[in-house]
């Protein structure tokens, strides 16, 4: 859960064995017209295109075995379902050419561990990075079951996902628009995200609505967002304090689905970052182009 990156949160039950694992600067020269006479135009760069094996994404798996975030309503750590999701997401983007994706999970306590995070994806210099996470809700909003004569936590209100995103982040713009990737490809799958952050019921824990088509959220004070040099986005995959998607989010059908959608968004944006790069290439390569035979007529008029 978000919410554990700004505070230590208090475990709403015991971590139990389970007999199954519930388990995105177009720069196109516009405005400047010239014409060249008698002269060949000049050569274009190639056509920019996602290089997969170049691009690097950075796969935070939230908490840790021993602080394991939210427990779900049937009793089993968020951890693991972090970890699961994380994994098939790993495997399916490895699949599709993205052989520098990187697995990172850390042993140690927040907020140490927070920082640990940041530091390991700045120093791989990742061009992405996502922070895989399950949703609870505030301890105020919990009701109480009885599951195989325990006494377990859940809330059934609010379904679906939701992506964080931070003002903070280096690259702002960026994570906006893998946000706005991301919740476009999970609701082509089905998939909604949940409107709950909006609502007074939060009190302090609401958060902005900052893309109201995908579900991205604005949440500063995320040391995993605003400190990272790259986009950075935090995804809650679903809520495990719910009972029914919970049950839904431990299938192997659901974490295909999610992963498909990550890594669509991810080629997606993987390639909008290799056209801003060749629309920014082919403007300073026209200017260049333009700018010499300029130099070349002040020095002949210079010279008479």
């Amino acid at each position: 859960m978000a919410a554990n990156h700004a505070r230590a949160r208090r475990m709403t039950g015991p971590a139990r064995p389970a007999a199954f694992v519930l388990a995105a600067l177009l720069l196109a020269g516009a405005g400047t017209r010239f014409a060249l006479s008698q002269e060949r135009a000049p050569a274009q760069p190639p056509a920019a295109a996602c290089r997969a094996g170049d691009f690097r994404v950075v796969l935070d798996v939230g908490h840790t075995a021993e602080v394991p975030g939210a427990i779900s309503a049937h009793g089993i750590p968020e951890f693991l379902f972090n970890l699961r999701l994380a994994e098939n997401v790993k495997q399916k983007l490895v699949e599709a050419g993205f052989d520098k994706t990187a697995l990172l999970v850390t042993d140690r306590k927040p907020p140490l561990g927070l920082f640990e995070r940041v530091w390991h994806a700045n120093k791989l210099g990742a061009d992405l990075f996502i922070a895989i996470h399950h949703d609870s809700v505030p301890d105020y909003l919990l009701q109480t079951w009885d599951h195989e004569g325990q006494q377990l936590h859940f809330n059934d209100d609010f379904p679906g996902y939701a992506i964080f995103v931070s003002n903070e982040n280096a690259d702002r713009a960026g994570s906006l628009a893998f946000g706005h990737l991301l919740g476009k490809a999970l609701e082509a799958r089905g998939l909604t995200f949940t409107p709950h952050y909006t609502s007074p019921v939060m009190r302090h824990r609401r958060r902005e609505l900052v893309d109201a088509q995908a579900g991205v959220y604005r949440y500063d004070r995320l040391v995993v967002l605003e400190r990272t040099r790259m986009p950075a986005v935090l995804f809650e995959a679903g809520s495990i304090i719910n009972r029914t998607e919970e049950l839904e989010l431990a299938t192997p059908e659901r974490r295909g689905l999610i992963s498909g959608a990550l890594v669509a968004a991810v080629t997606e944006f993987c390639a909008s970052r290799a056209q801003a790069f060749h629309s920014l290439a082919r403007h300073n390569h026209l200017i260049r182009h333009v700018a010499a035979p300029a130099g070349a007529l002040h020095r002949r008029v210079g010279s008479r």
